[in-house]
């Protein structure tokens, strides 16, 4: 019997729960939205919401603390063709989410049901999100004036068809090679 045993077993080893938990934690914090299972998000997310508070200190023991827990994994980036180093997931942690939630006392992430099923399994699927990635662009859309706002969704549609204008001429270029 499992009395007073805490956490989710998930079909894993202890390692591979640990190991799981890193990179999905990892994972959130270099992207801050992820796509999981129900129970994987529920797992994780105490972790990552813990992870964060460590960073709201911001102090060297903190910082090592975090390293300890979850690894110093890099942040690579593909930037024409070439893997470059944007820099760690612990140094996105404690520059930039840190102290975006310094005025928060927590609740740094929610779960958001996805109407998708996986395939393999039907499980259901969920985003692990952070919160505050997209509330700052709201705010910065507030400020905007109504003239900026249409000057901005024009260059945005010019720019959409731009793209369109490129895929098409890269298929077209497919087409004649073949």
């Amino acid at each position: 019997m499992r009395h007073r045993v805490a956490g989710r077993r998930l079909s894993r080893t202890k390692e591979h729960r640990l190991a799981m938990r890193r990179n999905l934690v990892a994972s959130l914090f270099q992207h801050e939205t992820i796509s999981t299972t129900m129970e994987k998000a529920k797992e994780v997310k105490p972790f990552a919401e813990k992870l964060i508070t460590l960073a709201k200190k911001g102090t060297l023991p903190a910082r090592r603390r975090a390293i300890a827990l979850l690894g110093n994994r890099d942040i690579i980036d593909y930037q024409d063709g070439n893997a470059v180093r944007k820099g760690t997931v612990i140094g996105k942690l404690f520059s930039e989410l840190g102290p975006r939630y310094l005025d928060r006392p927590g609740g740094y992430t929610r779960i958001i049901r996805l109407s998708l099923r996986r395939l393999g399994d039907n499980g259901q699927l969920v985003l692990l999100q952070l919160i505050g990635a997209e509330e700052s662009v709201e705010k910065q859309s507030k400020k905007r004036s109504r003239k900026k706002k249409k000057k901005a969704v024009e260059f945005e549609e010019i720019a959409e068809d731009q793209e369109a204008a490129e895929v098409e001429d890269a298929d077209r270029q497919e087409e004649d090679k073949i």
